[in-house]
């Protein structure tokens, strides 16, 4: 046997043996396992121009260039998917991992979808709109055990409701019409704008910089699983001018005859129109997030692996961000998006439609790293820091997760510093330069930052934005956010059972539309699936993100004051968010539901499903 094909082996069983910490192994210490390990008193982490022993990483990377191979894409065509034989390893080694990680839920999850369904039974089934609250109450202990956000299952049919959602539980679909822009998308009859908006047209809420819009129409093309229905829907929200609520204007269907609905259209027809939105909601939000968040972190991680020792800091930074992380894609391939897998047997478009979505989105905008930037994105949009119109009254998801990513910014920022005391030493650091190279060039991540990297300010920006991906933005559209409010029913239904109404006014039930018990069944326990409720003893939660890395230089430094201090405040957030309550208006953030699932200690500090 060539001595290639043993080191290629002793790598696999190296790589896929350690499910938390992934250090490259040198040709050197294959053979001689202890002659490239630092000194017992050394330090794990250093720049290369102070390594003492340089040349091993030299091979390190020479190695990893070999090792790690750029691979196609995967859950669409997206950014690239590690493969070579180091990549190949490192996947096998983050499925163990991920399946360890998951198999509490999948061991309670069943037990507990028996249990929902013997309820739903003993009621006779789905009779009404009501019936839904029995899937949900006191059935999920386990794998959800603080059950659905507090007024989703008893304020659902409220208007502030549904478009506070648009700025908590999904913010990533509405934008501010800018009053410069050209023709409106969609007509809404004046008569039915002026009674809802103090006399104001339409014209006049977007001259005011009052309108709102949200896009769904992409959809439409789709082709349907048989049997499902859908709609496409684009929809107005605006700033009301007597009580600075935001609230719902309008939805369009962009399906079937087309139908425009307002609130001032009967009840059953409105809410079928807010139904339809939150369906192509859901949707859009479990497929941004893979466009945003993984997609986008993986190829500038991926760089890193290729260009830099795992001895260095930041690669020691990113290496703990991308904890489990390659294990997602493949495995989503496996068992969600896979031919009459866990998507295909819920919603109403088929699987490749997801990705095909998640590949324009991609390229569009979510795959851009500083366009998608936690202010800077939100600005673009209008929804922060307006100069054309007044500030939203309530905005939850960046009133709750600001605090979170000053706090990731003043820890990174402490570490980039501790890490280069002078910012004359980032020209000097060859490893980190070939990485912002490698980033843009080779790993193709797009709207990158460009070479060479000398500012530390831009270092920090880089690595928070990556711990924002990792830490907040996948949480806030997957994990428990799906199980306790964005996918709850009957409000946000996968699937339509008929077609879209021909006409407005004759809807007399909405049960013929909905989930019967099997469909409810199995979208309720598909979506509780992607909730970890182990993560707070398990260390695995947002505010441990940092906790106990070795990067941290020896016990007493300043780096790990830093990392205490980031924790605390992590921790205080969380001990917020657990004590809201309902004002004495009935809402919570200016919200008629109570959003608690984007709390730091049910969050994880890396990617997941």
């Amino acid at each position: 046997m060539t001595l290639f094909p043993i080191y290629k082996l002793l790598l696999s069983f190296l790589y896929i043996g350690n499910a938390v910490a992934w250090p490259i192994i040198s040709v050197q210490s294959v053979l001689k396992p202890f002659a490239a390990l630092p000194d017992d008193n050394g330090p794990k982490y250093s720049l290369p121009m102070f390594d003492t022993r340089s040349w091993e990483r030299v091979d390190e990377i020479r190695l990893a260039r070999v090792g790690y191979i750029y691979g196609p894409p995967l859950l669409g065509n997206t950014s690239f998917f590690p493969t070579g034989v180091l990549g190949e390893a490192m996947v096998a080694r983050d499925r163990v991992a991920w399946f360890k990680d998951v198999e509490y839920v999948t061991n309670n999850v069943y037990l507990e979808l028996d249990k929902a369904a013997a309820a739903l039974i003993k009621v006779g089934g789905i009779q009404s709109l009501s019936s839904y609250e029995i899937l949900y109450k006191d059935q999920w202990a386990s794998s959800l055990p603080d059950g659905v956000s507090p007024g989703m299952l008893t304020n659902w049919t409220q208007d502030l409701l549904f478009s506070m959602e648009r700025l908590s539980t999904n913010p990533y679909v509405v934008r501010r019409l800018h009053p410069r822009i050209g023709s409106l998308p969609f007509p809404v009859e004046d008569g039915v704008v002026q009674h809802l908006a103090e006399g104001r047209t339409l014209a006049d809420l977007h001259q005011e910089g009052r309108l709102f819009y949200a896009d769904h129409s992409y959809q439409a093309p789709y082709p349907k699983t048989p049997g499902r229905w859908t709609a496409a829907c684009t929809a107005y929200f605006y700033i009301h001018p007597g009580s600075g609520d935001f609230l719902p204007l309008a939805i369009k269907t962009n399906m079937g005859k087309n139908l425009t609905y307002t609130p001032r259209d009967d009840a059953n027809d409105w809410l079928f129109a807010k139904m339809a939105f939150g369906m192509n909601d859901l949707f859009h939000s479990q497929l941004y997030h893979l466009a945003n968040t993984h997609d986008v972190a993986e190829p500038v991680h991926q760089a890193a692996l290729r260009t830099m020792s795992s001895r260095h800091p930041v690669r020691g930074y990113l290496d703990r961000l991308m904890y489990q992380a390659y294990a997602v894609r493949p495995i989503g391939e496996e068992f969600l998006f896979n031919e009459g897998g866990f998507y295909d047997s819920s919603f109403a478009v088929p699987n490749w439609a997801g990705k095909k979505f998640a590949t324009d989105a991609y390229w569009e905008h979510a795959g851009h790293f500083r366009s998608t930037n936690f202010y800077r994105d939100f600005a673009d949009r209008g929804l922060l820091d307006c100069a054309y119109g007044p500030p939203l009254r309530s905005f939850p998801f960046y009133e709750t997760v600001a605090p979170m990513v000053q706090a990731i910014e003043d820890f990174t920022r402490s570490f980039v510093e501790y890490s280069y005391p002078k910012s004359s030493l980032m020209g000097s650091d060859h490893e980190l330069q070939a990485w912002i190279m490698e980033a843009t060039s080779e790993a193709q991540v797009i709207d990158f930052f460009p070479a060479p990297l000398f500012a530390r300010e831009d270092l920090v920006s880089i690595l928070s934005h990556m711990a924002f991906l990792s830490g907040i933005a996948h949480h806030a559209l997957n994990g428990a956010t799906v199980g306790e409010a964005l996918g709850v029913l009957p409000l946000h239904p996968s699937s339509f059972n008929q077609p879209l109404p021909e006409t407005k006014g004759g809807i007399e039930s909405l049960i013929p539309w909905l989930h019967n018990e099997t469909e409810a069944l199995k979208q309720a326990s598909l979506l509780v699936r992607f909730n970890r409720p182990l993560l707070d003893e398990q260390k695995g939660n947002l505010p441990h993100m940092f906790w106990e890395t070795e990067f941290l230089g020896p016990a007493g430094s300043d780096l790990h004051a830093a990392e205490g201090k980031f924790r605390a405040t992590m921790l205080a957030i969380s001990e917020e968010i657990r004590t809201r309550q309902f004002d004495e208006d009935g809402l919570s953030q200016g919200m008629p539901f109570i959003w608690r699932s984007i709390d730091p200690r049910k969050i994880p500090y890396y990617l997941c499903v």
